[in-house]
């Protein structure tokens, strides 16, 4: 009876989350390098919601992917006109649960020097490609940086990668569910110095997926 009664508390709580993760705001990026589909995450609301905002208005419409790193992350956000943000900050939601992983969708954000409050960008967005790590390189970033990655974070760091340097100093409001390998090809093209793409990489449109 008592291992009945556990495995129908069991089955409860994954029922809880998948309804949540259905309920949770998807968005489908399109760009002239493939489709990425987005999951926002409710516990970041100000973040979620002024990214839907955005993305209703058409902020990202024709806009680029203007800074590209491989083995770290691509950033977009700036609007068509070249506007770089839409001239206000969010306050961060940095979560402990929410971290770098591939796939991670982040706001970028001026230096501490000027932004203690690590405020993040009303526009400016980031995608994690990041790279593979194995134990003996996050036990030093651990050091280095004076952080502690759980069993989570340790398990998708070392099977698909991120940038955990990053945990902890940026809001992580989201991740890929659908395009990884777009977020790849991105990653991969020629840039020149400002790490801004030879050839440009264009966000066709956003939208909401109902």
């Amino acid at each position: 009876m008592k291992n009945m009664k556990k495995l129908l508390l069991i089955f409860c709580v994954f029922l809880g989350m998948a309804a949540q993760a259905q309920n949770e705001t998807k968005v489908l990026i399109k760009t002239n390098y493939g489709d990425i589909t987005v999951m926002l995450y409710d516990d970041t609301p100000l973040h979620r919601d002024n990214f839907i905002k955005l993305v209703n208005e058409g902020w990202y419409t024709g806009s680029p992917f203007h800074r590209v790193i491989k083995n770290f992350m691509i950033q977009g956000g700036q609007n068509a006109d070249g506007r770089v943000d839409p001239g206000y900050r969010i306050p961060a939601e940095i979560k402990k649960n929410h971290f770098h992983k591939k796939g991670a969708l982040a706001a970028a954000r001026q230096a501490d020097q000027v932004n203690p409050q690590k405020m993040s960008s009303g526009s400016q967005f980031y995608i994690v490609q990041g790279q593979v790590l194995d134990e003996v390189m996050l036990n030093r970033f651990e050091q280095y940086y004076g952080k502690a990655f759980g069993a989570k974070e340790r398990q998708a760091y070392m099977s698909i990668g991120g940038t955990p340097h990053l945990d902890g100093e940026y809001t992580v409001f989201g991740e890929v569910t659908e395009g990884l390998d777009v977020v790849d090809k991105i990653a991969a093209v020629q840039t020149r110095p400002g790490d801004v793409p030879v050839k440009p990489v264009s966000i066709i449109s956003m939208e909401i997926v109902k």
